[in-house]
């Protein structure tokens, strides 16, 4: 993975400050957009990375990670692919079904080429503009996914040699892509593996942001040996923030071969400044580095200390997480004035009207396994906005739950009682929201009637 890299003098950020000051994008949100150094959802909602990166290319059966990585709480899921020229290609119909799981476990799917690894430097690595064909290639799949997919077009596109051209390689990279009809928000990735050591990227990224023509480009930092103290971390971050351009941390790990990172400072600055983080990674690393799996074997059931601390830890995902606004069935619409009483509104697929007030609860079983299984809950408000809500159900075969995302569960015996948090209690007047589990079941697993209370 990384190399031991040797960390080069600060550079001063030269570029004025006016330069970075950008407003709302001028073209449609058919999908993500950067707005103020900030990322927002198709609806306009601010969303920010809780997530994991998954070794999709090299695990193409391990297709229940989706669900497990949702479980455990996380928004978002990195996907490493291949454009075929260091490891298998992804096919068009292989990205489908990726953007699929996504979409079934309401993840935002990051897609990743992994073969510009280390380009100058690593052998067999490609460019940008390789990786670049490869997008380009299999647009179909992404096209119309927008709301769901952001396109990272190369995993660290540079080693340590040559990494000069990076800002020139990135901005053609993004305008071919543009050209050829991909309007995703785009990652880009830094070079120096990654860690930017050198700062090519911090003082380059005004000029790479205005080389897209939709001004929707994010930026990714990968941190590992070379952000071990606090200071490195937040200076490195704070340059972004205070410039006004999107940073997520697209990488990190609690320990690695080049040093020790400081994955505290990581998350506490990454949640007191909204800035997206995915940890590396869910499970299946080798080479010298399987402590960086955060579960053992693919089994969540087996988290590892660096498991136990990103998703469970202070700031980690399960308690900062929040899932996209374009899985609630929400849309606020931007021309009607807060204080515009709701009308009632009527199914888009032609069913019933809600009922006049309060709210329903409809259950689902998503995923099951032996012994396991992920459910679902959907929230609906009736003709009337509400505050909050309560659901309850009882279930008839024993079945218990053991993890939950979206809503506070407790259990008595048979019967349960689940409620809204702090972020999806209020409901405009028909709008829904959903909360998740994971429960365990022997013999039977009937779904139980949910009755639902609202405030």
């Amino acid at each position: 993975m990384k190399k031991l890299l040797s960390v080069a003098g600060a550079a001063l950020l030269t570029v004025l400050a006016a330069v970075f000051t950008f407003g709302q994008p001028a073209h449609a949100a058919a999908g993500f957009s950067v707005a103020g150094g900030k990322l927002y959802d198709a609806n306009g909602t601010e969303f920010v990375m809780r997530g994991v990166n998954h070794a999709h290319t090299w695990y193409p059966q391990q297709t229940s990670s989706f669900a497990n990585i949702k479980a455990l709480g996380a928004n978002t899921v990195r996907v490493v692919l291949a454009s075929g020229d260091r490891w298998t290609r992804n096919s068009a119909a292989d990205v489908t079904n990726v953007i699929s799981l996504c979409k079934a476990n309401r993840l935002i799917c990051v897609l990743e080429v992994h073969d510009t690894t280390g380009y100058g430097e690593q052998s067999g690595a490609i460019t940008l503009d390789r990786a670049v064909d490869y997008w380009l290639s299999i647009a179909s799949a992404l096209q119309g996914q927008e709301k769901y997919v952001i396109v990272n077009i190369g995993n660290e596109p540079y080693g340590n040699q040559g990494y000069g051209t990076w800002a020139t390689d990135t901005a053609n990279a993004i305008k071919r892509l543009r050209a050829g009809g991909l309007t995703h928000t785009i990652m880009v990735d830094a070079p120096n593996w990654g860690q930017d050591w050198s700062f090519t990227m911090r003082d380059n990224a005004g000029s790479v942001f205005a080389a897209d023509p939709q001004k929707n480009t994010v930026f990714s930092i990968h941190m590992y040996g070379v952000f071990d103290t606090a200071a490195e971390i937040t200076d490195y971050l704070g340059r972004f923030r205070t410039t006004g351009l999107p940073i997520v941390v697209g990488e990190f790990g609690f320990n690695h071969s080049d040093g020790n990172p400081d994955e505290d400072t990581i998350m506490a600055y990454s949640q007191a400044n909204g800035i997206g983080y995915l940890g590396w990674s869910w499970s299946g690393n080798g080479g010298g580095v399987e402590y960086l799996d955060m579960v053992t074997n693919f089994d969540p059931n087996q988290l590892t200390s660096w498991g136990q601390r990103i998703f469970n830890g202070a700031n980690g995902i399960r308690a900062t997480a929040r899932e996209a606004s374009v899985f609630a069935g929400t849309s606020p619409s931007p021309t009607t004035s807060p204080t515009t009483s709701p009308s009632p509104t009527t199914s888009p697929t032609g069913g019933p009207t809600p009922p006049p007030a309060g709210c329903t609860a409809g259950y689902t079983i998503v995923n099951s396994w032996q012994g396991g299984f992920q459910g679902e809950v959907k929230v609906t408000a009736g003709a009337a906005a509400i505050n909050g809500w309560t659901t309850k159900w009882t279930f008839a075969n024993g079945q218990t739950v053991s993890q939950s995302w979206n809503a506070t569960v407790s259990g008595s015996g048979s019967a349960y009682t689940a409620r809204n948090v702090d972020y999806n209690g209020r409901l405009g007047a028909g709008a829904s929201t959903s909360f998740g589990f994971i429960g365990s079941w022997n013999g039977s697993n009937a779904v139980p009637a949910v009755t639902c209370t609202a405030s």
